[in-house]
């Protein structure tokens, strides 16, 4: 596909601009360029098929789906659009009088609520806007905590199957992070908690089903192990669309977890945004959330900034308030037995996927499955050649190269949103690319072969992107 430079003809243009109805002013030469800018000449009609032409080699939900392991990339319903969209939630300022925006307050109110009964904990804060900010928003109230309490704990300790911005957030926050192996099942051995565990150490960070997509098994066991030294038990809540309505983190003995908006609860994200978080805690922890909080007082809602050990804030205002909207849309529109249903379909989907796969590929984990599944290419087939071959027909590959406990990880989240068609044919093509790496395992390494472009070398492109041709 042409770029809009080749496109380009002089004197073609696509706008008219009014006569001049102010005086002139001679501009000084010091401001003024030294070369006109190397713009392309189009007509409107060029221009608005040229950036048609472009979107459609856009990949989005809308055209088919996205087995995107730990991302939950679920199709995203579009009145969650349309009530994001309301004029009166879309144009309000968030400094108007809190009598003015009655029914924001009471959205942001609700939601917590709905939060706090998914969950099991007794406070929620819709403050953080992604879920590692959530993670550094949680870890700040594990350090308040503790400091109230007149100690200093250093240490958190992290899974090898958590996320990979646990780390990041422990650091961030000021603690220091230790890794735990898991065992041969892909869990967490009490044994080897227990090894590990101390009076320094603050929290356990647990990813909840883990990133193999199993859930612990033992997790009652680990949080008396944690609880018993006096540390907290942190559940990253990333893959909390594997029981929905199935199981209350805080019935399990976790402290403080997270939401993940923007994924549990279907608001379209990717390539940095938007994104929604929450923070929900036990009773011993609710002072410490930022503030202000949404309260209830009769029948208006207010905010309540008087909570002396608060964190403060940790975003302008009260969060992405259009990510909330779309949360509340959701769960207002499934229900309690719907939200359950979610689950289990999306428990489901992804036995149905390792189950018809595990055949055609490695599948270090062939136990069931929560939300997601792990496989790995056989004979040495090389995960990435198997993702660009995905290409070729039509569909978007499964995160790759993760957890990296795995070799040549492939990991696949279906999801609840889509049928058995979609599956058949995912699965279809993955035994396909399966064949087809015993039999030309040439056509893999060189793929894609039908898109725009061709393989990139991925390293070269990100440390030596050229842009001279907009400067030539």
């Amino acid at each position: 596909m042409k770029l809009s430079f080749e496109l380009s003809k002089k004197g073609r243009k696509g706008y008219t601009l009014p006569e001049l109805d102010t005086p002139k002013t001679e501009i000084p030469t010091e401001y003024l360029r030294k070369n006109s800018p190397r713009l392309p000449e189009l007509g409107e009609v060029d221009v608005v098929r040229h950036f048609i032409n472009l979107s459609n080699l856009n990949y989005n939900i809308d055209r088919n789906f996205y087995p995107l392991g730990s991302c939950t990339m679920k199709y995203n319903p579009k009145i969650n659009e349309y009530t994001s969209r309301i004029q009166g939630l879309n144009e309000i300022h968030p400094l108007q009088p809190e009598s003015t925006v009655q029914g924001a307050l009471q959205i942001l109110f609700e939601l917590s609520e709905w939060l706090k009964e998914i969950s099991g904990m007794k406070e929620v804060s819709l403050q953080p806007v992604a879920g590692a900010h959530s993670e550094f928003t949680a870890l700040l109230v594990v350090k308040k905590y503790f400091e109230k309490k007149g100690e200093k704990r250093t240490k958190i300790l992290i899974p090898d199957s958590a996320h990979g911005t646990n780390p990041a957030s422990a650091v961030i926050a000021g603690f220091t992070p230790v890794q735990i192996q898991s065992n041969a099942k892909g869990m967490i051995d009490p044994a080897e908690l227990e090894k590990v565990m101390d009076e320094d150490t603050a929290c356990v960070m647990f990813t909840m089903p883990n990133t193999l997509g199993m859930f612990e098994s033992d997790i009652s066991q680990l949080c008396d192990i944690i609880h018993r030294k006096g540390g907290l038990v942190y559940m990253d809540g990333a893959n909390l669309n594997a029981f929905l309505g199935i199981l209350k983190p805080a019935d399990i003995g976790v402290d403080i977890m997270h939401f993940n908006l923007h994924k549990t609860f279907s608001t379209p994200h990717g390539t940095g945004g938007p994104g929604g978080g929450g923070v929900g805690v036990v009773d011993k922890l609710k002072d410490f959330l930022p503030v202000p909080k949404v309260i209830k007082k009769g029948e208006t809602f207010a905010l309540d900034y008087k909570f002396p050990n608060s964190i403060g804030r940790v975003h302008a205002f009260y969060g992405n308030f259009g990510v909330c909207i779309k949360a509340y849309t959701y769960i207002k529109m499934l229900g309690a037995k719907g939200l359950r249903k979610a689950s289990e379909n999306a428990i489901i989907n992804a036995n149905y996927v390792l189950a018809s796969l595990k055949d055609y590929y490695d599948a270090p984990y062939p136990i069931p499955c929560m939300h997601e599944c792990v496989l790995a290419g056989k004979h040495g087939t090389k995960t990435l050649d198997i993702a660009k071959r995905l290409l070729d027909y039509g569909m978007h590959p499964p995160t790759i190269y993760f957890p990296l406990i795995v070799h040549e990880a492939i990991m696949i989240e279906p999801t609840e949103t889509e049928s058995i068609d979609t599956l058949n044919d995912f699965i279809e093509t993955l035994i396909t690319i399966a064949k087809e790496a015993d039999t030309n395992p040439d056509l893999l390494k060189s793929a894609p072969h039908n898109t725009p472009v061709g393989r990139l070398d991925e390293v070269k492109a990100a440390r030596e992107l050229s842009v001279n041709y907009f400067n030539s």
